[in-house]
């Protein structure tokens, strides 16, 4: 699988700048006369985008799975500090030397659309005096997984991470349930002013480089930055609008459901991860290896080349899947260029959402491997919307195999519509994070007591007035401080929103006719990044779509899935 190397010494290592600006020079100095000439350019450049990028994912990879590690830590910022503000100025050149009229006369700009006009946009967005404030913003975004990993309560005379010890939320208990939930928002609380205070460095940081670059707002700024070409900022409060009117009151009737059968007057935040009916523990898998061969066969029934992506990937050592106090928060996929694999990261600690967090994260590895066929590393690099299409659409296609991990018929039935709850219930939490991102960006120099109001009123529109947070205002008011992406991927989330209703347009595909769905799926996702998102929907033969018609239709085919399985 790993990339043949032709320009870059295969045994490269990268201590410091030097060791790549001779590339870099060849790149600047070639003669650039014919259509040939140019692609073996574009190929080299790609060549040495891959082991520079897979450098840096390592030095990432590292950091998040131990960030106690002092020379790991040592060996990112290195790279953010010193090593990339130099690839930055020097990549600058490379892609006006790209965008020049003399290469462009040999650009197949039919076949490498999308890598024109993203480079055409960063190129228009580079500012010299941004390179050392976004090595700063790189190193602060950091500072989230370090205050995160430090978290852990004390729960039966046991010292837990946070992810571990969310797994006595499905406790029968309900005062043991009530017990745990107020240690873990008090621990969480007591680094309010930590975080408030890192939002603030992030926001002022981001601010700048959105000035310096002309614009007036961040938002405006981080859209082009993302290369949003296919949908604007007023369809995302029109997603907003539509999630608000269409699915809080399904995720209400949900809590309602959940009330009555669980038998109490007052739903309470402690009583949302219960499995039902209670007495009924879920349980997928015993260990993380017992977790990759069950979501291995998973995969293999799906479809034999999934399953064997997945084998793959553990035979390679390319998982980190155990919880442990130290290890940053969360889960990614991280893609590796140069070795055409990938890694996954996550906090597993036993229960169906790790399970559905594998499906996930192995849904981003099939696709890095299937779109590894495409010649350049800007053609790899996918949009989020597509990159989240993959793995969202696994959770839900693999339901059809879950049976791997629960033998049991009526836990399977019970894992399922957890599964299906969770997607709808999911919806709202996405508008909320997009819409309060819209807030923190659109209303400069915002303080913590402004940032806890906003919040407020968003989850007056998006949360569930079932349940009762009464006594738990603060922890409720301060939600938002729980979400990664805020600070370390900013705005990237409404693109899961977006994502999740094309995932479900997959599944219904799926449950329709499996071959051709899978067939078409798996087409779309090798496009990589040479097509624009709606074609690459078209592609998995569903529709880039988010009116308020399109979601109704979707959640009326989820609800009576969800019928099924509650009969």
């Amino acid at each position: 699988m790993e990339q043949k190397s032709t320009f870059v010494d295969s045994n490269l290592v990268i201590e410091s700048f030097a060791n790549l600006k001779p590339y870099y020079d060849q790149l600047l100095d070639r003669q650039l006369k014919t259509n040939s000439a140019v692609w073996q350019w574009l190929l080299d450049w790609s060549e040495l985008d891959s082991f520079v990028e897979e450098d840096f994912a390592w030095r990432y990879i590292k950091s998040t799975c131990n960030t106690e590690d002092a020379e790991t830590k040592a060996a990112f910022d290195k790279f953010v500090t010193d090593i990339e503000p130099e690839i930055v100025l020097i990549a600058n050149k490379l892609e006006k030397r790209f965008l020049s009229p003399e290469v462009q006369l040999h650009v197949d700009k039919a076949k490498l659309f999308t890598m024109v006009r993203s480079i055409k946009t960063s190129d228009e967005l580079f500012r010299e005096e941004n390179v050392k404030i976004e090595a700063e913003l790189q190193q602060a975004e950091q500072e989230f997984g370090a205050i995160s990993a430090k978290m852990t309560v004390d729960i039966d005379g046991r010292t837990m991470t946070m992810q571990q010890a969310t797994n006595y939320m499905k406790t029968a208990s309900r005062d043991k349930r009530k017990e745990v939930y107020e240690s873990m928002i008090a621990r969480r609380l007591a680094d309010k002013p930590a975080i408030d205070s890192l939002i603030e460095r992030l926001m002022k940081l981001r601010n700048t480089i959105a000035a310096n670059t002309g614009f007036d707002c961040y938002t405006d700024f981080r859209f082009r930055q993302l290369g949003r070409f296919d949908y604007t900022i007023a369809d995302c409060r029109d997603f907003h609008q539509s999630v608000a009117d269409i699915v809080v009151p399904l995720v209400e009737e949900i809590h309602e459901r959940r009330r009555k059968m669980m038998g109490l007057d007052v739903l309470r935040p402690y009583d949302l991860s219960v499995d039902l009916p209670i007495g009924v523990k879920l349980k997928p898998f015993e260990s993380t290896d017992d977790l990759v061969r069950k979501a291995t066969l998973c995969f293999r029934d799906v479809d034999p080349e999934m399953g064997m992506i997945m084998n793959t990937m553990a035979r390679m050592g390319r998982l980190d899947l155990d919880s442990r106090v130290g290890k940053a928060p969360g889960g990614y996929n991280y893609p590796l260029y140069r070795s055409n694999t990938a890694f996954i990261f996550m906090n597993a600690t036993g229960n169906l959402h790790d399970m559905v967090t594998l499906m996930h994260e192995g849904g981003h590895a099939v696709h890095a491997f299937l779109c590894a066929n495409q010649p350049l590393v800007h053609l790899k690099d996918t949009p989020a919307e597509v990159a989240e299409l993959a793995s969202m659409s696994m959770e839900l296609i693999t339901m059809a195999q879950w049976h791997h991990f629960f033998s049991d018929e009526k836990q399977l039935r019970i894992a399922k519509l957890a599964q299906l709850e969770d997607v709808i219930s999911g919806l709202p939490w996405i508008a909320a994070i997009d819409k309060f991102q819209h807030y923190l960006y659109g209303n400069k120099g915002n303080t913590a007591e402004q940032r806890t109001q906003a919040w407020h009123e968003i989850m007056e529109q998006f949360g569930s007035r079932v349940v009762d947070y009464s006594g738990y205002e603060d922890a409720n008011d301060n939600k938002w401080q729980r979400q990664l992406h805020i600070f370390e991927l900013p705005f990237y989330y409404i693109e899961y929103g977006f994502a999740q209703l094309g995932a479900i347009s997959i599944w219904k595909r799926y449950t329709e006719n499996p071959q051709q769905a899978i067939a078409d799926f798996k087409n779309a996702l090798r496009l990589g990044y040479s097509h624009s998102i709606p074609e690459i929907y078209k592609a998995a033969g569903i529709k880039f779509c988010f009116t308020p018609e399109y979601i109704s239709d979707l959640m009326d085919f989820v609800k009576s899935e969800m019928r099924k399985l509650e009969e």
